[in-house]
């Protein structure tokens, strides 16, 4: 059965179990858990996200649900690329990138084969949603 997890309780559940709990998210989707550099405090900060892969490397959508800011974690982001990333078991060092112009438009379609609120979400903000690649920088 998908667990129906929201912010802390999801990410102290995820990493209690290696994402045996937690990975697995609404409508088939799944979550990871990215970890980024507060650009203010410089605090780490955890988020889970829902995800896909463009080959080894996740891509995660900056939505926030099609508020007409970012997220809190891709202004983090933008400030500090360098972040971690937790699937499942899987720990690893990851530098964040937008896609642009064919990439974005190619991995937009995935991530919204993923979750297809995506589209909506965009309809909602005159900002164009970004689409991150994490590309892995360690093993």
């Amino acid at each position: 059965m998908t667990q129906v997890l929201y912010g802390e309780e999801h990410v102290r559940r995820y990493r209690e179990t290696d994402g045996a709990e937690g990975h697995e998210w609404r409508e088939g989707s799944t979550v990871l858990l990215l970890t980024t550099t507060g650009r203010k405090s410089g605090n780490e900060t955890t988020t889970p996200l829902i995800y896909g892969l463009d080959g080894d490397d996740p891509v995660i959508v900056a939505s926030k649900g099609g508020a007409p800011e970012h997220p809190g974690w891709y202004r983090n982001l933008v400030k500090n690329p360098a972040a971690k990333v937790q699937i499942k078991g899987d720990v690893f060092d990851v530098r964040a990138r937008d896609a642009e112009g064919d990439e974005r438009e190619r991995l937009w379609t995935m991530m919204n084969g993923i979750w297809k609120h995506y589209d909506e979400y965009q309809t909602k903000t005159d900002r164009e949603i970004p689409v991150v690649v994490l590309e892995r920088t360690s093993a």
